[in-house]
Parts: C-alpha cells; structure tokens; sequence
C-alpha cells in the first residue's frame, strides 16, 4: 500500500511495489516524484525527515542539511536583519533530501537507480499536470519572478502569464540533471553505483553551479537584496545519516518520533500531558479545550529547549512523568494566553522574541495554513507498506518554487530552512554555522508490543504534530478507522511563535474547520480562545499505511481535502 499527498506519487509507489519492489524503492521513487510534481511544496534543493522499520525498533532518517559555514549570526546582523529571511538564498541550509532518499534505496532497496529514477526524469522531461495549489502559488510570487527572479519567470510562467491549473508543465533542466547523475553513477556493485551518483550530487557539476548561480545578490523576503552563502565545500561535507527515535507509550501503542532537531518531541509531550486528562476527545466543547491547551504548553516547551543544541537531560526531562503531571495540572477553565514553558531541571527556559505583528517584505516563509484559516499550501508527505511488514514515513520539504530563484542550469532552487533559527546565540535553535536548524519535519511510526504497523504523518509546518495527536486521539482511544480518523473535523493552535518567516504568534488563537458544532465553537471562545473558522474541509493532510501483525492484512488511508491526495494497493 502507498499513500501520499499526490496522486502520481501514490500510483508511482504501488507501481514498484507491484514490480516486486520492497517499501523503500517504492518510497524513493515515489519520494523524486513528488520533487517533480509538487514543486511549490518541496524539491531536490530541500530537506526530509523519515522514519522506518522492517518490522521491529524504527530508525530515524536525517535528511536535514546544516547552516552552511558562512552562516553567522554575525553576517546576518551585518546584513542589516533581524530575522532569516523566508525567501532567498541567504536563507538555505545545505541540501539534503536527495542525499537521504539514495542513502534509504542504498541500504534498504533493491532496485537500480535508473528504474527507481525514471518515473521523476519522465514526469521532468515529458510533463505532468499543474495542480491548482501549484498554479496559485505561481500566481502568487509572479510579479517577484517578473521583477527579481527572471530564471524563475523562465521556468513557471507561460509566456510571462501565470499558468492555470491542469496545464502540462515540464522541467527539462532538472530531467538532464538527474540524466547527467546517472551518467557519473559507475561501479561494480549496485551500492558503489549509488554512491557514485550520492558523490557527484555531493562535490560536482550540482554544489558547483548552485554555488556559482547563487553568488549575484536577488531579493529576500525581507525586501532588501543579498548573495547566498552556500559554498561547495558546504555541499560536499554534507552526508545524511540515520538516528535512534524517541519511543514514548500511550494507552498500548508505542509512538516513534524523531529527536529535538525537530518538533517530534511535541507529539509526545502533548500526548504524556492528556493521558492525565478526564475528557480529551476533540469533537466536545471540553475536550477541544484540554488539547489546545495541552498544545500550547509542548510548543512553548518546543521553543525554549529545542534545537541543535537541546540538552538530552533536559529532553529526558521534558519526556517524564513526573513532568507531564506538572503540565496538565496548569490546565484550567480557560484559555491562557501567556507563552508558558516550563523549568526542567530547574533551569531558566529561554523565550524567543513574541511578534504580534509581522513584518513588511516579500513572499512568505513556509506555504501552509494562514493565520485567518485560509489554505496557502503545505509540505509533502508519503507511507509505504509492503508485504513483508516493511514501514516507510517521509516528510520532504524545502526547495520550493518560491524559496529562492531557480538554478537554471539544473531545474531547482535552494530552500529556506535556517528561518527557522534565530538570530539570538542564547537560543537553542540559534543559528549556528554546521550545525541543522529545528525543523518542523516529523513523521511518526506506531507500535504495538514491540512490532511496528503504522506509518503515518502530514504536511503543515507547525501544525504537523497538532494533526497527528487529533489523529492518534481518534484511533487509539476513539476507536476510529484510519480514514475516519483523517477525515474528522480538525482543529490547531496559533498560540506559538511560527517557525516560518516572519514568525509572529496569536495568543490564544485556535483555527477550527466550520464541521465542528456551533456549540463547541462558541464554547471555546466563552473559555477565552480567539477563534477562527476556517473551510469545512481545509485543515489536516494526514496519509498513512500500515499493517495489521495479527493477520497480515495492509491499509493504507489519505487526505480528501483539497482533492489531491491519494492511497493505493493491493
């Protein structure tokens, strides 16, 4: 079974998987389609995080690149900012999505690099279809490609013309990019050919021609014009690896997530914090309460001990139950609206700056769900299953259209990831030259008496880890079916201070799809929460696949919302 949130990623998975492919080739090539066919939500120039199984303890797979070495806070304050920018090349980590799908076909697949390739290079050269979240943010950024970006407006406008959704669009630069990294992928064995190809991506013509592109200043988000800093040697040092995850149990299901170089640690706290709770079911009045409430307080948490330089005695005790207790006894009647994180350890918790208005400029930080609801775009996201009980979840990211101006040499653009460092050295998610920014990237592995059977995950930048807890609410003490799980009415926090550029925060913001009843919706504002109701069906991309260990029997499930989603199998 495939999942993901795009049709063509979804039939090109169950395509390899009904080939004899295993979840992992399936995953990959699936993985490089989704570069090609949701390039407004991620590319080969951005990141993934992973996680997966071949049946017993999950592994976390690091496709995070790090803060090149000439990103210092010190080069950005001379730049005249007080933030990293959400728009510009200034603001790319080093790539690292590409080198981490060929490290997961490398170790973990059996297929060739160029039957695991082909379906992306077709999707390249041939074309595929617009979707219409595509073409509007197209539309959106067409006047910063007319003005500053032109090897943008070369690639994604019609003769100067925002495209409509459902035209043929094709990417023939990025085709030969991928055809001149097969062509370098010599070796005798299948590995050596993988790593040849993982090399070239690495120190040759791609980290040399993205590094040359990017030395001509263009325009930032921040409206002002700056180089990147993204060098060669950057690209070269860069290797994606593997990671022990967090494993923390809920009422019988062991839930897998990455480290604090993400938001994964949110989802467990938040959960540790309900299961000292009476009512926690998302469609009452009360419980909605309990878990925007628990929410609020594993974000702050989030933002004052996260990042590359966590403290893992400090996580330890973020994880604990003891602490857990603490936090659900802060919850009361009504909504707070104070940024409270706590004190492990009895240490001071650093609070990042707390804007309530944004700031002027251009473009946006990450495209997903706006502060008044409306649906801007998300991530990617993909679960894999296979008939040996093999469980693949990927969140890629980065790279989007609209991240930085096209390389037009190779058909992509950079991401932004170091927005969401800071630019304060007390913070520990400062920038810091080598070090991976805390991504919101977090998909999630389930767990039952040591075996794994579901892969599961969604985009949505700060959200991701909110829908996934009113999932798991849904299946593991509601009882639900994974698709009824996914399409139940959902709801998220803005009481945190966005990861994205400009980084501003809404205290006591809650945003509510307009299924949820009248009653509970004036409920929650009586209890103080500043409440926004959004479209009937516009919160929440989940996908997921799984395997039940009893019987054998695979499921996949898939986002309806915005008709774009898909799963697959047999």
């Amino acid at each position: 079974m495939t999942s993901s949130t795009h049709w063509l990623a979804s039939a090109t998975g169950q395509a390899v998987l009904e080939r004899g492919g295993n979840a992992f080739d399936a995953a990959v090539a699936a993985g490089f389609v989704l570069h090609v066919v949701e390039p407004h939500l991620n590319g080969p120039g951005g990141d993934l995080v992973g996680i997966f199984s071949t049946g017993g303890t999950p592994t976390v797979l690091n496709g995070q690149g790090p803060a090149p070495a000439g990103a210092t806070i010190e080069h950005f304050r001379s730049q005249g900012l007080d933030l990293v920018p959400g728009a510009g090349a200034l603001a790319a980590a080093v790539p690292g999505a590409v080198d981490a799908w060929l490290l997961l076909l490398r170790d973990h697949g059996t297929w060739e690099l160029p039957d695991v390739l082909g379906y992306a290079t077709g999707y390249a050269r041939d074309g595929h279809p617009l979707v219409a979240g595509a073409a509007a943010t197209i539309a959106r950024v067409a006047e910063l490609f007319r003005e500053h970006w032109p090897s943008s407006a070369a690639l994604w406008l019609v003769d100067g013309e925002t495209p409509r959704a459902g035209t043929v669009v094709r990417n023939p630069a990025w085709a030969r990019t991928l055809e001149r990294l097969l062509d370098a992928s010599t070796g005798d064995s299948r590995e050596e050919r993988i790593d040849a190809f993982r090399r070239e991506w690495a120190q040759g013509f791609v980290a040399d021609e993205a590094a040359e592109f990017l030395r001509t200043p263009h325009r930032h988000s921040s409206g002002s014009d700056h180089a990147g800093v993204l060098t060669a040697d950057d690209w070269a040092e860069f290797r994606a690896g593997y990671e022990e995850p967090l494993v923390q149990e809920f009422r019988g299901v062991a839930v897998a997530k990455s480290g604090p170089f993400g938001q994964g640690p949110v989802l467990l706290q938040a959960l540790a914090i309900l299961d000292r709770c009476d009512e926690i079911d998302p469609l009452t009045e009360v419980g909605a309460h309990t878990v925007l409430e628990a929410l609020k307080l594993a974000l702050a948490d989030r933002d004052a001990w996260y990042g590359s330089a966590a403290d893992p005695e400090v996580l330890e005790e973020l994880l604990s139950d003891g602490y857990a207790a603490g936090r659900a006894s802060l919850i009361g009647d009504v909504a707070s609206r104070e940024f409270r994180p706590g004190s492990p350890l009895g240490l001071e918790p650093h609070v990042p700056p707390l804007r309530t208005d944004a700031v002027e400029g251009v473009g946006t930080g990450e495209p997903t769900v706006a502060r008044n609801g409306n649906t801007k775009g998300d991530t990617c996201h993909l679960d894999v299953v296979d008939r040996w009980g093999n469980l693949v979840s990927v969140t890629p990211s980065g790279g989007w259209l609209q991240s930085s101006p096209t390389i037009p040499s190779l058909g992509f653009c950079l991401g932004t990831r170091l927005q969401m460092t800071w630019l304060d050295p007390a913070s520990p998610s400062a920038l810091r030259p080598g070090e991976r920014p805390r991504t919101t990237l977090t998909p999630t592995l389930l767990l039952r008496d040591g075996v794994a059977f579901e892969a599961l995950g969604t985009p949505g930048g700060d959200q991701q880890d909110q829908w996934q807890l009113l999932y798991l609410l849904r299946r593991i003490v509601g009882g639900y079916e994974p698709q009824q799980a996914i399409d139940a009415p959902a709801f998220h926090t803005t009481a945190m201070p966005e990861s994205f550029w400009p980084r501003t925060w809404t205290p006591g913001g809650a945003v509510l799809e307009g299924r949820f009843p009248a009653s509970v919706v004036e409920g929650l504002r009586r209890r103080g929460h500043d409440v926004t109701v959004a479209g009937d069906w516009s919160l929440g991309r989940l996908s997921c696949a799984g395997r039940e260990p009893s019987t054998g029997v695979l499921y996949a499930a898939a986002n309806p919302r915005g008709a774009q989603g898909y799963a697959v199998g047999r």
